[in-house]
């Protein structure tokens, strides 16, 4: 690889982490929320519902121009749909786990389902069902993080001081308007893998925030890396990465674990 193509590829690469950086900010500790919660799919349904009301404003003429104007309302348009889509579960909130699970299923077999309706008949609609599933992570521009880091800043603000206070009445529409800007940042997948992942290995673990931010940035890191020396899809290596790090991170606390319960027995016994 020449010195030129080295610099082409941390120059993408660098952006693209970046917005790895963010969308972990927000959805590691919101991840653990949804853990506790036991609504593990909704952002999924949400996220897809996101894309689901960006295609539609897309169908019709909304947000394809680079009109800021005509961008901000495909903007709003998708933060409505992700909100109204979330402000639907929070009124089943005391349903049973079961039930819910099942409306969210419903929710995103829908809003998947439409999506492929509304581009059916689009020349370019596989293409643009693969973007907003997988992503465009490396495409990200330094604007784009701008403005996703001042609302992400807010969020986080939000959250730590205030989440008592908001409780479930305002989690579901901050995490509404936070699933919304990384669908379109990092694709659909990856948002499911950034808020579970990172969140599911840490639950129990002293320091959950630590473990959980470290196991999603070595993941986001290490598949960018990987994507590049490979030359495949960013979205998907970085959602693998994350899911073999994670396993990998299980799999050697058990043994430390284990290892630690016999010492101590041993050590009774002995006594």
């Amino acid at each position: 690889m020449s010195l030129a193509d080295l610099l082409l590829q941390i120059e993408i690469i660098v952006p693209a982490f970046l917005a790895g950086v963010l969308v972990l900010s927000t959805h590691v500790p919101m991840g653990q929320e949804v853990l506790r919660r036991g609504i593990i799919f909704l952002d999924l349904a949400i996220a897809q519902m996101a894309a689901f009301s960006l295609i539609v404003a897309g169908y019709f003429g909304v947000g394809t121009h680079d009109d800021s104007s005509n961008v901000f309302i495909s903007q709003l348009i998708a933060v409505g749909g992700a909100v109204g889509s979330a402000s639907l579960f929070y009124r089943f909130r005391h349903v049973s786990a079961r039930i819910q699970e099942a409306l969210i299923g419903v929710l995103f077999m829908l809003a998947a389902t439409g999506s492929m309706l509304v581009l059916a008949k689009d020349p370019h609609g596989g293409e643009r069902l693969k973007e907003v599933m997988m992503g465009q992570i490396l495409w990200v521009e330094y604007t784009d993080l701008l403005i996703t880091a001042l609302v992400y800043s807010a969020v986080l603000l939000i959250w730590f001081k205030y989440k008592k206070k908001i409780g479930a009445y305002g989690f579901y529409p901050l995490f509404a308007i936070t699933i919304t800007l990384s669908t379109q940042l990092v694709g659909v997948y990856l948002v499911f893998a950034s808020l579970i992942v990172p969140a599911l290995v840490s639950l129990h673990r002293r320091n959950q925030l630590t473990v959980a931010y470290s196991i999603g940035l070595f993941g986001y890191l290490l598949g960018l890396l990987a994507s590049a020396i490979f030359d495949l899809p960013s979205g998907p290596m970085i959602a693998w990465l994350l899911a073999i790090l994670a396993a990998g991170f299980y799999l050697i606390t058990q043994i430390i674990d284990s290892k630690s319960t016999n010492t101590s027995g041993i050590s009774y016994r002995e006594n």
